[in-house]
């Protein structure tokens, strides 16, 4: 697994810090584990399928649905993070 620079660095977490542990856990069929890692990581995968039927498929127009789908993801990053780093130490 890659290093994350910002806790290297910081020694704290970004947004994005267990993603690629939550990967691992999907492929290992662990699904609630990958959740409880990155609860993102059920939105990244389809915004990462829109994207890319988005530059495969031509014939229709991905745009509005990647906009949303980046919305709601970013969103429940940054839920997750600050639940993450503020709420489970109380």
């Amino acid at each position: 697994m890659l290093p994350c620079m910002n806790k290297k660095l910081f020694g704290m977490e970004c947004p994005g810090c267990g993603t690629q542990r939550s990967v691992a856990l999907l492929s290992q069929g662990e699904f609630w584990e990958a959740f409880k890692m990155y609860p993102a990581i059920y939105t990244t995968i389809p915004l990462f399928l829109l994207i890319f039927l988005h530059f495969v498929d031509k014939s229709r127009n991905y745009t509005k649905l990647i906009i949303i789908f980046a919305i709601v993801n970013a969103l429940v990053m940054i839920f997750s993070y600050f639940y993450k780093q503020y709420l489970t130490f109380f």
